[in-house]
C-alpha cells in the first residue's frame, strides 16, 4: 500500500525529474557533481528554501502571499543599518528582524483573516509597503554588513576545492538553521491540531470552522509565522553574502510559488507536505544554478517559472473541478 502510494505521489515524480536533470548536466558538462558545485547548489537553495516553508503553509491555508521578500529586505535593512554598533550579540539581531517580520505579518493576517480582504491583494499592498519604507524612509542603498554579523557570515562548516579549476566553495554553518526549520515545519504540519487546521483551512474553511477548528487564529499563525521567519531569513541572506542588499530578495516570490506548486502544493488549499516543496525547490534550484553549465542563458529561467506557475493552477482547477463533481454524484446518489 505504502509503495502504491509512493508511486503515485508527487514528490516521486519530481524527485525522478530531479535525478534525471542532474545526470544529463552531469554527462554535458562533466563538473555537476564536483563537491564545489555541489557546495554552491546548497548554498543557493538554503534561503529560498526557508521561504517555501511559511508560503508551503499559506497555500495549503487556500490563500497567498507575496510580501515575504519585502519583508525580509525591510526586517534585513533596518537591523543591518539601524541597529549596527547597537547590539555585540548576534542573536539579538536576528531576534530583532523576527519582532518586525512578525508584527509585519500580524497586520497581513488582521487584516485578511479578520476582515476578510483578498491575500492576493493585502500582500502586494504589504509588499509595496515595505519596499516604500525603505526608499522614502531609510534611502536606502547597497551597504557594508557590521562586523558583528561579518563574523556570523564568515562561519563556515567546511570548504571544498575543484582541483580542475581551482575554485573553493564554503558551506555557511547557516544551513544548519535551514535543515531546524524543516523539521519544524514538518511537526507542525503532520503533528498538531493545528496543522490539520491549516489542511481543514484549505480546503472549505467553513467546514473546518463548523468542526471546531479556529479559522481567525489558525490564519493569524500562518501569516505571523511567515513574517516571523522572513525577518530571520533576511539577516541571514545578509550574512551569506557579506553584505546589505535592500531589493536583492525582490522578485523571489515567483520563484517559491513555483516551487511549492512544482511539489504537488495546490495552489487551491489544502494539499501539500514539506518534502514536495522542498524537492521542488531542489529542481528549480538545479535548473537555474545549472543553465550556465549547459550553455544555456539564465534568462530562460523567467521562461520556466512562467510555466510551472500556468500549469501547477491549471492542475489545480482541474483537480477542483473533479472533486466538485464527484461530490455532486455522491450527493445525487444519496
Amino acid at each position: 500500500m505504502n509503495t502504491k502510494r509512493i508511486l503515485h505521489s508527487t514528490e516521486f515524480y519530481i524527485a525522478i525529474i530531479a535525478a534525471l536533470f542532474c545526470m544529463i548536466v552531469q554527462i554535458k558538462s562533466g563538473q555537476f557533481f564536483t563537491g564545489n558545485n555541489i557546495v554552491d547548489l546548497l548554498r543557493s537553495f538554503t534561503i529560498p528554501a526557508m521561504f517555501c516553508l511559511g508560503e508551503m503553509m499559506i497555500l495549503i491555508s487556500g490563500n497567498t502571499d507575496v510580501s515575504f521578500p519585502a519583508i525580509a529586505s525591510v526586517s534585513m535593512y533596518v537591523v543591518c543599518t539601524v541597529f549596527d554598533g547597537v547590539f555585540t550579540n548576534p542573536l539579538m539581531f536576528f531576534l530583532m528582524a523576527m519582532l518586525i517580520g512578525l508584527a509585519l505579518g500580524a497586520i497581513n493576517g488582521i487584516i485578511i483573516a479578520y476582515f476578510k480582504f483578498p491575500a492576493l491583494i493585502v500582500t502586494l499592498g504589504t509588499s509595496s509597503l515595505c519596499f516604500g519604507i525603505m526608499q522614502g524612509v531609510f534611502n536606502s542603498k547597497e551597504e557594508p554588513l557590521g562586523e558583528v554579523l561579518y563574523r556570523v557570515g564568515e562561519m563556515k562548516l567546511f570548504s571544498v576545492t575543484n582541483p580542475q579549476s581551482g575554485l573553493t566553495s564554503d558551506m555557511p554553518v547557516l544551513v544548519l538553521a535551514m535543515a531546524a526549520l524543516f523539521v519544524l515545519g514538518w511537526f507542525i504540519l503532520n503533528k498538531t491540531m493545528l496543522g490539520r487546521g491549516i489542511y481543514a483551512i484549505g480546503g472549505d474553511a467553513i467546514a473546518a470552522e463548523r468542526a471546531g477548528f479556529n479559522v481567525f487564529a489558525t490564519q493569524m499563525f500562518i501569516y505571523c509565522f511567515s513574517g516571523c521567519m522572513a525577518g530571520m531569513i533576511g539577516v541571514m541572506r545578509a550574512t551569506m553574502m557579506l553584505a546589505v542588499h535592500p531589493n536583492n530578495l525582490e522578485g523571489m516570490e515567483m520563484t517559491v510559488i513555483a516551487a511549492c506548486v512544482l511539489g504537488g502544493v495546490r495552489i487551491t488549499g489544502g494539499k501539500g507536505t514539506v518534502i514536495g516543496a522542498i524537492l521542488g525547490m531542489v529542481l528549480m534550484t538545479v535548473i537555474s544554478n545549472s543553465l550556465i553549465l549547459l550553455g544555456i542563458s539564465t534568462q530562460w529561467q523567467k521562461v520556466f517559472t512562467g510555466i510551472i506557475i500556468i500549469i501547477g493552477t491549471a492542475v489545480s482547477a482541474i483537480q477542483t473541478k473533479k472533486n466538485e463533481k464527484k461530490l455532486a454524484v455522491k450527493m445525487a446518489a444519496a
